[in-house]
């Protein structure tokens, strides 16, 4: 039994809509995933929300909030706790500042998401979770 690995997914609102952007490299590549990374040592997953936002996309989130939390077996052995963060982002256009982990960003209506998605994030739409 592997001890879990502990990220963050930023369900960023705007205009109805989520931003995501389509993962590239081993873990995930191809599918469609919120901004998001590892938490740091001693670190809150507001905290490492408004540093992977910033760092991946250039933009500042407001009001971040805890959400659900999704717990992942991928196939290549990995296992993780997805803490989901919640929160709106009023100005800015995201830019791609890591394309060598993402393809780009657009943003999508809950109900209209793109796929293939990331496993956290499809295992938190077939919950029957909505983001608000």
């Amino acid at each position: 039994m592997s001890v879990p690995l502990l990220g963050v997914g930023v369900l960023i609102l705007r205009d109805g809509k989520v931003l995501l952007g389509r993962r590239r490299g081993a873990h995930g590549a191809g599918t469609w995933a919120p901004p998001g990374g590892h938490i740091d040592q001693g670190e809150r997953p507001e905290e490492t929300a408004r540093r992977e936002v910033l760092e991946e996309t250039g933009l500042v989130i407001e009001r971040p909030r805890i959400g659900p939390a999704t717990e992942d077996h991928f196939p290549e052995g990995k296992h993780f706790i997805t803490t989901f963060v919640i929160a709106e982002c009023t100005s800015g256009e995201p830019k791609n500042l890591e394309p060598e982990k993402c393809d780009g960003w657009e943003w999508f209506r809950w109900s209209d998401l793109p796929h293939p998605l990331f496993l956290p994030l499809q295992k938190l739409q077939v919950s029957g979770f909505k983001p608000e």
